[in-house]
């Protein structure tokens, strides 16, 4: 009679082991074709199989949780976004999570952007959990740790690659610190006789750089120019610190008027730097607001390719403006 209880016990044993092991290789119950988990870090293992459960794995949690326990890998989970589809298996679901094999988004921030239109793309970002969406620019700063800077031209233009599910104010603050290590790096290469006061003076300028930028060739002349003007103490005549001071008044096109009104950021009114850049600057602007191009130039007017003239004299200028801008005389 023990002898046949020990047989059927092994009996029982082996059929549950077969079953077990036929569960693994089959496909889990879904309740959609695509179920996604973000987990974050810390979260105890049978909170991991709630969210599963939550999202669509229709398999009993109590099931799914005594596999990751007695797998021996549920203290291997790792955080992030995770999807499977039809035909995930018990098995490949622990192994996507053990190998951080995560669903990644990306958002791109544009060399040239300000931070109003990075805060709109990183709104609508595919996944990204919006923390920020109702801050202030300076509760924004705050929120990723910069109490008190600026929001204008702190954030790197670069593309960043996220999991799903996590927080905005990490990409935001992912892109500022890279921008502090980009403005770090281009201040210590600065040339001897810059007239720059600060690395925040060489972003400010980097910033106009950019914005006045439309070939990559004539970045390192455009420094030049606005150095040579800083040196001499003559107005920047920058247009785009016109339009970023007209702000949501811009309606497209520059007027007289526009030039002729005071403004803190009116580089013609004004001399010096505007009060704070005026967009997000790139790596090669940066560059080029602090070793600019060995040039005397003082003026410089569009050809209406993307390129400019620059002018060592006025009289050059008016000549490359009547020729390139007001047209030839009839």
């Amino acid at each position: 009679m023990f002898k046949r209880l020990i047989l059927l016990l092994l009996v029982l044993a082996a059929a549950a082991a077969g079953a077990a092991f036929w569960w693994l290789q089959h496909p889990l119950k879904l309740a959609h074709d695509e179920v996604e988990v973000s987990i974050e870090p810390g979260t105890p293992v049978r909170e991991i199989v709630r969210l599963w459960h939550e999202a669509g794995v229709e398999d009993p949690p109590e099931l799914v949780y005594q596999w990751f326990r007695w797998s021996g890998q549920a203290k291997r989970i790792r955080a992030g976004s995770y999807l499977i589809s039809t035909g995930a298996t018990p098995r490949t679901l622990l192994e996507k999570m053990v190998v951080g094999d995560e669903e990644l988004e990306s958002v791109h921030v544009i060399d040239g952007w300000t931070v109003k239109q990075m805060r709109a793309a990183l709104a609508a970002a595919p996944g990204l959990k919006q923390t920020t969406a109702g801050m202030t620019d300076d509760a924004m700063m705050a929120a990723i740790g910069a109490p008190g800077v600026k929001a204008e031209g702190r954030f790197f233009p670069d593309t960043y690659v996220y999991s799903r599910g996590v927080q905005d104010v990490l990409v935001l603050k992912r892109a500022h610190e890279a921008l502090e290590r980009q403005l770090k790096a281009a201040w210590e290469l600065r040339a001897a006789d810059s007239p720059l006061r600060s690395a925040d003076d060489a972003l400010t300028l980097a910033s106009v750089i950019e914005k006045e930028t439309g070939a990559a060739s004539d970045r390192g002349k455009v420094a030049a120019v606005f150095s040579n003007r800083l040196r001499l103490g003559m107005p920047l005549q920058s247009d785009p610190t016109v339009i970023y001071g007209l702000g949501e008044a811009y309606d497209g096109s520059i007027h007289k008027s526009n030039l002729q009104a005071d403004t803190p950021f009116n580089s013609y009114t004004r001399t010096g730097l505007p009060p704070t850049p005026i967009a997000l600057p790139g790596r090669d602007a940066l560059r080029a607001a602090v070793r600019p191009d060995a040039s005397k130039a003082l003026y410089f007017v569009s050809r209406g390719d993307g390129t400019s003239v620059f002018s060592e004299t006025l009289n050059a200028h008016n000549a490359a403006v009547n020729q390139y801008i007001r047209g030839p005389k009839k």
